[in-house]
């Protein structure tokens, strides 16, 4: 009778992951997150937040950004499903600096206070990752 080697699914492995080098170059994701650290003026985000001297730190906007857009690239719309990806995806917690948003952070919030140029930006930075991924 054959000898196999034991194996069992339900055991743990630790993985030390670098969060960097799952950003391939030349993938949407590594374009999307070089537009949004390079080229996209995210200063009308610090005018909405009032945190200075009181107040929980916020996530950075940049971070927001990234998820969103990546997330609805991949067809994702929901902030539940969102989340959940900044918890379970290796590209979503890279992206995220594995921070994990929770779902109730006001996600639409991120487009009513950019004004139409910072819109424009980021149509053209979409565009621009389309044809460059």
């Amino acid at each position: 009778m054959a000898r196999y080697k034991s194996y069992n699914y339900a055991q743990m492995k630790m993985v030390a992951v670098s969060y960097e080098r799952q950003i391939l170059p030349g993938t949407f994701e590594h374009t999307l997150n070089h537009l949004i650290d390079h080229d996209i003026d995210l200063a009308p985000f610090a005018a909405r937040y009032v945190n200075d001297e009181t107040g929980a730190p916020a996530y950075d906007p940049a971070i927001l950004l990234k998820v969103i857009l990546y997330a609805y690239s991949r067809g994702v719309t929901s902030s539940r499903d969102i989340a959940g990806l900044c918890r379970e995806n290796i590209i979503f917690m890279a992206l995220s600096a594995d921070s994990t948003p929770h779902f109730t952070i006001e996600l639409p919030g991120l487009w009513r206070s950019w004004t139409g140029r910072s819109l424009g930006s980021i149509g053209k930075c979409c565009w621009c990752a389309t044809r460059w991924a």
